[in-house]
Formats: structure tokens, C-alpha cells, sequence
């Protein structure tokens, strides 16, 4: 019987519900009921839009059709062989495409350990883990300056992650006022939108012509990122934690050997596999520290909500993404009345 809805990228720029059967979990695996599901307006965007150069790796990762999305969140309702059935009835994230049911690793789900934390809210975890891996690398810390560049999900979380890691100020970047008017009420926190205020003449006077130790680039946009380097003072450190579509001009001379910046990759694979003492930051922990910062009040998250749909209707708000995403943050998916 066909009862699992799944939302498709059957071509470029088209966006359907296919209804598919439910599949039986097997060895090592689990069978999720997903209740909620979180659309990646970046990631997600790329693949829906199709505009990406031939060859690249985008066109690799979005193969026509694509099961779109990944980052979801429910509750396991059957086990496959040689899986301990104390995993029925856990609240787990994963990264299933948008679907009710989905059939994933015991390995691959993040368990929603903490009973008060909400499924809208648990279902940002892979948003928060993406970002807790770049903050950790960047080294952030105590009285740093940092400017974040793009208050999407990523930007968003960078913002406020460098905030509980000590950082003051905190420069969040955007050109739309919608987006900065979310951000949280903070004295060290920010809010700039470089359209209507000078950006550089900002940095140097809360930072009594310092400048900034560290930039996050979460934009996506391959033409800004030059001049991001500009608030930077020497021996300063580059994020880069977006994945821009197209290639960048870079004057390595002037704008990274001169003025001896680090530049630091940022992707959430680079997450160890394994905890150690010298770093026991693994994405399964990062998730963990997640749900107990939104549980103890310390992050909130319902506040980068913009939109909730139901999953009928989901296929109409990647169209309307195409035309303008300024007006949208956290949308979230609907999956309880799909049966």
C-alpha cells in the first residue's frame, strides 16, 4: 500500500509529492514516523533551482530526480534484525529527506534525549550541528570581535553561538531587515544591514579601530566574500561556512598572504567520527549540547520560525523561495495529518 508521502525534485525548478510504500526496516536499521521536517533554504534552494555550473560537484550531489530535504525529526516505530527494541518510541533526528516515513541507521539518528524539547524545535539540530562544527574551528572565544555575513539558519545560529562562546560584539550582517529584526535582543549583538549603515565605520568604532578577529561568511554569495575580508584586522581568521554555487575572484596577495589571514574550511563532514580526549566534539555531542541549550532556555529557537506548512502544500513554497527568500527563515513541515 502506497501511504509514505515524500517530497521530489523531479526536474529542475519543479517540485511534487510522490506517494511511495513504506519501507521495512533491515538490519541495523530503523523505521521513523516523522512528524516534522525543516526546508534548507540554502542547500535545498541549490538543488531545486538547478543553477550550478555543469560538472560541478552540486551537479554530482543533485542528480534529477532528488529526494529533497534532510532534516527531520520523529518517532521510531519498528526495528530491524539485530536492533535492541529499547529504540521504540525514541524521538530521533535525521537526515531523511521530507517524507512521514523513513527508514535510516542506527548510527545515522541524533536521539532527542531531553523529554521537554518540542519536535519544531528539536528539528533544527542539523542546522545548529552544521554551525557548532565552524564555531569549534574558528576558536572563537572570550572578547573576540566577530562579524557573521548572511543571517539565514547558519547565520543565525553563528551569531548566537559566538555569543555563549564569549564573543563581544557581534556584528550579524544582513540586508534584510526581516531577518536582523529576529535575531535576539542583545547590547554585544549587532544588528547591521550594510545598505543603510556603513559596515566598516560600524566594526572600527565598537572596536576602538581594532577591527574584527574572525568573519563567518554564510551568505553563499561568491562575489561578496572579498570584501568581507575588509573587517578584518591582520593575522585575522576566515570562516568560510557557506557553500556558494559559483566560483570567487580571490587576490590571494592582498587579501590573504599580505595581511597573513588564516582561512578556515568549515563543512559539517569534517565532524570527527570518533571522540578523544583532546577533541571530543563529534556531531552526535554537538546535537546533544544543542538540545540541552534550547531545553535550558539558553538558545532560542522558536523565535527563527517564519513559516509552518503543511506537507500538502509544501511543494508551493519552494517556488515561491525562487522568486524571494528575504522573507523566510525557519520553515517547517507538517507531517502529522499524512496517513
Amino acid at each position: 500500500m502506497k501511504n509514505n508521502p515524500v517530497i521530489v525534485f523531479p526536474k529542475k525548478q519543479t517540485a511534487e509529492i510522490q506517494n511511495r510504500e513504506i519501507k521495512q526496516p533491515g538490519s541495523g536499521e530503523l523505521l521513523v514516523k516523522n512528524h516534522k521536517s525543516l526546508i534548507s533554504i540554502g542547500t535545498e534552494m541549490t538543488a531545486f533551482s538547478g543553477d550550478y555550473p555543469a560538472g560541478s560537484v552540486w551537479e554530482t550531489f543533485f542528480p534529477y530526480p532528488f529526494d529533497a530535504g534532510y532534516a527531520t525529526v520523529g518517532e521510531v516505530i519498528g526495528v530491524g534484525e539485530g536492533v535492541d527494541k529499547s529504540w521504540l518510541g525514541k524521538r530521533v533526528g535525521t537526515m531523511a529527506p521530507h517524507c512521514r516515513y523513513a527508514v535510516v541507521s542506527t548510527e545515522d539518528v541524533r536521539i532527542v534525549h531531553r523529554a521537554e524539547i518540542s519536535y519544531e524545535e528539536a528539528v533544527f539540530y542539523i542546522i545548529a550541528q552544521i554551525v557548532m562544527r565552524g564555531i569549534r574551528m574558528s576558536k572563537v572565544g572570550w572578547g573576540d570581535t566577530a562579524v557573521v555575513f548572511g543571517m539565514g539558519l547558519l547565520g543565525h545560529f553563528a551569531a548566537c553561538f559566538c555569543r555563549l562562546s564569549g564573543a563581544k560584539p557581534v556584528f550579524a550582517v544582513d540586508t534584510a531587515d526581516f531577518r536582523l529584526d529576529l535575531m535576539p535582543d542583545d547590547k554585544s549583538l549587532l544588528k547591521i544591514n550594510p545598505l543603510k549603515s556603513d559596515l566598516l565605520e560600524d566594526v572600527k568604532i565598537h572596536t576602538a579601530g581594532r577591527m574584527a578577529d574572525i568573519v563567518f561568511e554564510v551568505t553563499g554569495s561568491a562575489k561578496l566574500i572579498p570584501d568581507e575580508f575588509k573587517v578584518l584586522h591582520e593575522q585575522g581568521r576566515f570562516v568560510m561556512m557557506s557553500s556558494p554555487r559559483d566560483k570567487t575572484d580571490f587576490d590571494f596577495h592582498d587579501l590573504c598572504n599580505r595581511p597573513s589571514h588564516t582561512i578556515i574550511g568549515a563543512h559539517n563532514f569534517s565532524h570527527p567520527k570518533f571522540a578523544t580526549y583532546e577533541n571530543p566534539w563529534t556531531a552526535v555531542r554537538h546535537c546533544e549540547l544543542f538540545f540541552d541549550l534550547v531545553t535550558d532556555g539558553e538558545l532560542d529557537v522558536k523565535r527563527m520560525i517564519s513559516h509552518r506548512v503543511e506537507y500538502k502544500n509544501a511543494p508551493e513554497v519552494y517556488y515561491q523561495l525562487l522568486k524571494d527568500r528575504s522573507q523566510y527563515m525557519g520553515i517547517i513541515i507538517d507531517w502529522e495529518n499524512a496517513e
